[in-house]
């Protein structure tokens, strides 16, 4: 056995490449074997599963890190229902759909500079699935905090590459629900233990295309 830091003998490193030479032509051998038989050779196996490095090493499969505690669309239902800062009119509207679906949509992501998963709920309306209200939830300790909230219907928000992107729609007098005037787009990212404004989109709506076109008025 090879002892930690001892050097390999010369004859012992021929002999060695004597026998690596040896296998490669035997497994050459196989190969060519297998072609002339009418078979696929390697290839009935199938694509390997595991690749390997530069380094000449087996590179383990990409493992996706799990989310943090909470993980589940009841949990953050709860976290919702839970929370004081949520306004009573957002709970009134946190109710099932049918069954037991809520209209909830829940996501994971690094919001916060947290080790774990911050939690991004997101509250709609059964009937138009209009957004009610955008909470964050961050872990400190064996709890969940609310660090972020949105309640000015309608409004959604988003994780966008490790930042908070908040959309709300804007109506003036005449709209509809489903032809709102414009919308406004602001992101926030996370500084000094609270989230602050770091841009700010407005977009303005046409009227003519798709949308309703004003009559022309009589004279």
């Amino acid at each position: 056995m090879r002892g930690v830091g001892t050097t390999v003998p010369r004859a012992g490193r021929a002999q060695k490449a004597v026998i690596a030479a040896v296998a490669v032509l035997a497994a050459l051998g196989l190969l060519v074997s297998g072609c002339g038989t009418g078979g696929t050779g390697a290839r009935d196996e199938g694509p390997a599963s595991d690749a390997v490095s530069a380094g000449g090493g087996v590179e383990a499969e990409a493992v996706t890190p799990s989310p943090p505690r909470a993980q589940d669309r009841a949990e953050a239902i709860r976290l919702v229902r839970a929370d004081p800062g949520v306004s009573p009119a957002v709970k009134r509207d946190l109710k099932p759909c049918f069954g037991d679906e809520y209209p909830v949509d829940v996501s994971y992501g690094k919001l916060t500079g947290g080790s774990t998963h911050d939690i991004l709920v997101n509250v709609m309306t059964c009937d138009e699935a209009v957004g009610v209200g955008s909470y964050v939830y961050r872990e400190e300790g064996d709890a969940y905090k609310n660090v972020f909230r949105a309640e000015e219907p309608p409004v959604y928000a988003e994780i966008d590459r490790g930042d908070l992107v908040v959309t709300q729609q804007v109506y003036e007098k005449g709209d509809s629900l489903e032809n709102p005037s414009g919308e406004e787009v602001v992101t926030y990212r996370w500084m000094a233990n609270r989230f602050a404004e770091r841009g700010r989109i407005t977009n303005d709506y046409s009227k003519v295309v798709g949308g309703e076109t004003p009559l022309p008025t009589e004279k």
